[in-house]
């Protein structure tokens, strides 16, 4: 049974007539197939998916992102990988199986894969939380992600989270701590690292798996701080007002390629990845494949640098500051009005000696 999102209803009402026409049988006697009028709605539904998917707002976009039937970690790991060897616990408290951990194969190359999981139905939803993260989770990661990178080993991640487990066992466990070591873990790593967006990535839960080399994310997917519901939960005191706080976060993929906070858009097919699965799959394939190519030759220096300088150059050149002309820090350029007014305030008493003496040797000099 498809699963249909509330701007999908002229879809819904047309796949449904086009099964009655492909299955004549469901009625009383015997029919022909009108094969003339299931091309007829198969067109209109073509060209239906293609309006509505093209002109999605922010909102419809993120249910689009959170759609059932979208494919999840586990399709990904289970048809990109071969020889994939699952590895569990954290060494501290226990499994978090709300991530999916382990070495593979890709195209014959070894990788480790770390892919948050929400589940396919109710049971393994609940197994799997929902796809929200536990400290020991995360420290499952760091430890998966240090011995990866003592044997040379690239790293691919599946975000797909609607942020870190709330609960207040994990905040007694240190869910904040984990989720810090997490990212700093990541920028340490002297391996190439592929974070892919394939669904939601919600709050520190996701930044935590994609401060990475490279940030792919499917083209219906999400990334934000927080969700639309909570941001105007936050500001408007009005849950409802989800789709202003959507656009103003720009969750999208096109508004975080543009911000160049994500490095590339990979495409889905008409009407969302859960539509095709395999084309999606092929399209991800395709992706990580072209990112390893780029990052497998770099020594390690040249992967700790491209990576510290992707992350401090966010925000320069369309964010709230003037760009930096330094790729290794975070100063920016200034006048040189500037840099003396900071010169002189910062060290003011050496200033105004200098000064004091500069003005005697010249009285000295001219009544001389």
């Amino acid at each position: 049974m498809r699963n249909y999102l509330n701007f999908e209803e002229e879809i819904k009402n047309l796949e449904n007539e086009l099964d009655k026409l492909k299955d004549p049988y469901n009625k009383e006697g015997l029919s022909e197939v009108d094969t003339s009028k299931i091309t007829k709605i198969q067109t209109e539904i073509d060209q239906k998916l293609k309006d509505v998917y093209s002109n999605l707002n922010h909102w419809q976009t993120t249910q689009v992102a959170r759609h059932e039937d979208r494919p999840k970690s586990k399709f990904f790991i289970e048809n990109l990988f071969t020889e994939f060897i699952p590895l569990s616990g954290d060494r501290f408290y226990g499994e978090d199986k709300s991530v999916i951990a382990g070495f593979g194969k890709f195209n014959s190359k070894s990788v480790l894969v770390i892919g948050q999981e929400k589940g396919q139905n109710l049971e393994s939803r609940i197994e799997r939380n929902f796809g929200m993260m536990r400290p020991e989770g995360y420290r499952k990661t760091i430890r998966l992600m240090k011995l990866a990178d003592k044997f040379n080993i690239p790293i691919v991640f599946f975000i797909d989270t609607p942020g870190a487990y709330p609960g207040v066992g994990a905040e007694e466990r240190g869910q904040a701590e984990a989720i810090a070591k997490t990212i700093e873990c990541s920028m340490k790593l002297g391996v190439p690292t592929i974070s892919v967006i394939i669904g939601e990535g919600g709050s520190g839960g996701a930044v935590a798996l994609a401060s990475s080399s490279r940030i792919l994310m499917l083209s219906n997917a999400i990334y934000s701080v927080i969700s639309p519901e909570g941001c105007a939960t936050i500001l408007w005191r009005d849950p409802t007002k989800t789709l202003e706080a959507a656009q103003a976060m720009k969750l999208s993929a096109k508004d975080l390629l543009d911000l160049e906070i994500i490095d590339e858009i990979i495409a889905e097919p008409v009407g969302g990845a859960h539509r095709d699965q395999d084309l999606t799959l092929e399209n991800v394939r395709h992706s990580i494949q072209k990112s390893l190519n780029d990052l497998i030759f770099l020594s390690r220096d040249e992967v700790i640098n491209l990576r510290k300088n992707k992350f401090l150059s966010i925000g320069r050149s369309k964010g709230f500051t003037r760009k930096s002309s330094s790729e290794t820090g975070l100063s920016i350029n200034t006048s040189f009005l500037t840099r003396v007014e900071k010169l002189f305030r910062q060290n003011k008493r050496e200033v105004l000696i200098f000064g004091l003496l500069t003005f005697s040797i010249f009285i000295f000099y001219y009544f001389l």
